[in-house]
């Protein structure tokens, strides 16, 4: 009710006065929700995951290790919610709720004995304060590279935001301590796991906590002479994955001298399973626990996700929508697929203040790898989908990609993903990026359509 109050405020304020008060406005928003509902995270350990990729994936694999290991866990996702063992799809498309619902999921937590509440943590959230009150024990970073920029005002402006989540381990101590693994105690134990392999993982570790993980892969090396002046201070253990090795149905690696297997594709998974590995050590999990949940792990919804109807061609649905987890995706592709098979990709871009400049981008990658491609609404908001389109060709290899012979535009989306899989031959690769398991398409005027890439692609290919 006190949030309904004060969002009918916000409508009947003329805009430009409300974005003066804004912070104010957000601030408000959360200590209510805090205070309304008890601040329920000084009863559990609080997990916090953020990053531009992985953090969905992260968080899911963090809580089936938390669960091996005979805890109770809350889950908070742009995928999905958990509390003990109850578990439903996150259809808000909003990653991380509204202050009021968070707080409220917490509470819940707490009411079902839930020990760890493990919340993935967005950057335009930290933003608006949503974090406010919730009092994190232990924050993750998995990557960053430049998104959300319009709506930040710059990528340091977009880093800072994500340094929230850090900075609050520093002046946060729970009133009510709690206990991990064997009754040891944990309530006051501040955590920092970073990637060391990514360029910014230095500057998450700067920050004051108690304990401090890095991980990375050991054949990479980008940063060494500052990683070993790192582990000289602030008590760094760095864990390394080692041999790895990828094929399309696994992949594996050495980690502290024992074997992983990973049902997941990609090396991005590699370092979502580092980061997991590395909270459940943090937590005094042991390492067959933990060796043991990763390899129960089957798929996580809408990333890397296989769509099987029988069909002789590979059909893969995966939230790539940023150029670095382009990149990524087809460099995978490229590693565990024959040479010979031909790459479908079906795509579009956000419109609104979603980043235009990553639009030519996403061309350029798609077009370098990508034997056809599609062109599609992805999520347009207010701005024309022709429009973005447009932009997206602009960093096509014009040479390669020639429209109506390489590259259709289609902009209703079940049209594109049919036609991707007519021109599919056998053994061929089929695309569909963008967005994953999400539950609409946003169009103009904040109107929802209701959508599931899935459902379509099963469609088509059973009919």
């Amino acid at each position: 009710m006190l949030e309904k109050i004060l969002n009918f405020g916000r409508k009947i304020i003329p805009k430009s006065i409300f974005n003066f008060f804004q912070p104010t406005y957000h601030w408000l928003l959360s200590a209510m929700a805090c205070l309304w509902y008890g601040f329920p995270s000084n009863k559990l350990i609080v997990i916090g995951v953020t990053g531009t990729n992985g953090k969905s994936t992260t968080v899911n694999l963090i809580v089936k290790i938390l669960e091996e290991a005979g805890f109770k866990i809350g889950l908070c996702s742009g995928i999905n919610f958990k509390i003990s063992e109850d578990e439903w799809e996150n259809k808000t498309r909003m990653t991380m709720p509204g202050r009021f619902v968070l707080q409220k999921m917490l509470r819940k937590m707490v009411k079902a004995n839930c020990k760890y509440a493990v919340i993935e943590v967005t950057s335009e959230g930290l933003k608006q304060n949503r974090g406010l009150g919730i009092n994190f024990d232990v924050a993750v970073f998995t990557n960053l590279q430049p998104e959300h920029l319009e709506s930040h005002g710059g990528f340091e402006k977009y880093k800072k935001a994500k340094a929230k989540l850090f900075q609050s381990l520093e002046n946060s101590k729970k009133i009510y301590p709690v206990k991990c693994l064997q009754g040891k105690f944990n309530g006051a134990r501040k955590i920092i796991i970073s990637n060391l392999d990514d360029d910014y993982g230095q500057y998450f570790l700067k920050f004051k906590s108690d304990e401090k993980y890095g991980y990375e892969i050991n054949a990479k090396r980008k940063t060494q002479n500052a990683k070993l002046q790192l582990k000289t201070q602030n008590y760094l253990k760095i864990i390394k994955a080692e041999n790895v090795n990828q094929n399309i149905n696994e992949t594996n690696f050495i980690c502290q001298g024992k074997e992983f297997h990973l049902n997941l594709l990609g090396e991005f998974n590699v370092y979502n399973a580092l980061a997991g590995i590395c909270l459940g050590l943090s937590q005094g999990i042991d390492l067959e626990i933990i060796k043991k949940a990763l390899k129960k792990i089957k798929g996580i919804p809408g990333r890397m996700e296989k769509i099987n109807e029988g069909q002789n061609f590979t059909v893969i649905i995966d939230h790539a929508h940023t150029p670095d987890a382009f990149e990524l995706l087809y460099q995978t592709i490229q590693t565990i697929y024959p040479k010979e098979s031909k790459i479908i990709s079906v795509f579009g871009s956000a419109g609104g203040i979603r980043d235009k400049g990553k639009r030519p981008m996403l061309g350029f990658i798609a077009s370098k790898y990508s034997d056809f491609i599609i062109l599609t609404n992805e999520d347009p908001y207010d701005t024309p989908p022709k429009e973005i389109i447009k932009d997206i060709t602009e960093g096509f290899n014009k040479e390669k990609m020639i429209l109506g012979k390489k590259y259709w535009e289609i902009l209703d989306r079940k049209e594109a993903i049919e036609k991707a899989l007519s021109l599919a031959q056998e053994n061929d690769i089929v695309l569909i990026l963008g967005k994953g398991c999400e539950p609409c398409i946003k169009i103009a005027k904040n109107k929802k359509i209701p959508w599931d890439d899935r459902k379509v692609v099963r469609e088509a290919l059973g009919s």
